[in-house]
């Protein structure tokens, strides 16, 4: 039985808010199955918790973002999600000091390392899947992105298309298979990204005030400005992928199906996984208990870090 998991002890964190640009704390805690993964403002009173759902996310511009229906939000959770993804975390309390988590370095390596130093803990209960069962699909003008039935495990293949000299055309598109593993390997230090040319709007929008070449590559009109480099040749289709990974995981499962996308973004990440949670029919909830034969072995490959005992 493929079980579901938590982190083995509580775990903390600090670093800058990418839009805020003020330091931000975060502590991660222990949670019992069918928990699901629980966010907590604690720094307003009384405290505010939000529960990581597809639902929650109600802000998508420049990053994901989670908020009540008083307003109180969280943004920038999709780079911890896709890290939990590749975990196999579903069920985590997640405390944060202010509207957003730390940007660490503009990739999801960071909370896989923190993770995997602190232990991950095996729970007394399987871990269930989403099965897609039928193609769904979403459009915004040009953009799209679908999900379709499939006898591996979980495949994405995404295409982005920017006219950038630094942005080679036979660098723009990517087919994966995912893995905890191979996502650790392949995926997880792909940065996030901006042109310096949309700095100042962002900023007269409060937004990225924390940005800089310490969490971001930066593109001026010709290249990238960091003098570091990528840190892949095709690190901005990885980086799409890597917050496409995160953002379909905001159910807290994992999806068995065939990822498929042009131009997707934060917005059209989340209209996908609602349209496809919306209707039954689209899709199965399995377990390794339920029916091994459904989902292949490597679909079970999470990073293994000091794995505990079942609690």
């Amino acid at each position: 039985m493929i079980k579901q998991r938590t982190v083995k002890t509580a775990v903390s964190a600090a670093g800058i808010g990418l839009h805020s640009g003020s330091k931000v704390t975060v502590n991660f805690r222990p949670a019992p199955a069918d928990t699901g993964l629980v966010y907590t403002r604690t720094d307003l009173d009384p405290q505010v918790v939000i529960k990581c759902t597809p639902e929650a996310v109600r802000d998508t511009q420049l990053c994901t973002a989670l908020v009540n229906l008083d307003g109180v939000r969280i943004s920038t959770v999709e780079h911890l999600t896709a890290a939990l993804s590749a975990l196999g975390i579903d069920n985590l309390y997640i405390d944060v000091n202010a509207p957003e988590l730390p940007v660490m370095d503009g990739s999801a390596q960071p909370f896989i390392y923190l993770f995997e130093s602190t232990g991950i803990q095996d729970l007394a209960a399987p871990k269930t899947y989403l099965r897609v069962a039928r193609k769904v699909r979403v459009e915004d003008g040009e953009k799209w992105a679908e999900l379709n039935p499939s006898d591996g495990g979980f495949q994405l293949d995404l295409t982005i298309d920017f006219n950038h000299p630094a942005m080679e055309r036979d660098l723009q598109h990517l087919v994966f298979n995912f893995t905890g593993r191979g996502f650790a390997a392949e995926i997880s230090r792909a940065r996030t990204f901006c042109f310096m040319r949309d700095v100042e709007y962002m900023h007269a929008h409060n937004l990225a005030l924390g940005g800089s070449l310490e969490n971001a590559v930066v593109l001026d009109d010709y290249r990238v400005v960091n003098p570091d480099g990528l840190r892949y040749p095709n690190e901005f289709v990885k980086h799409k992928m890597l917050d496409a990974i995160g953002d379909l995981y905001m159910s807290g499962r994992s999806i068995l199906g065939a990822f498929k996308a042009y131009k997707t973004g934060h917005k059209l990440n989340n209209m996908l996984l609602r349209a496809f949670l919306s209707d039954a029919k689209n899709y199965e909830l399995i377990s390794f208990a339920d029916d091994p034969a459904k989902v292949r072995s490597e679909t079970f490959e999470f990073i293994d870090a000091r794995i505990a005992e079942p609690a």
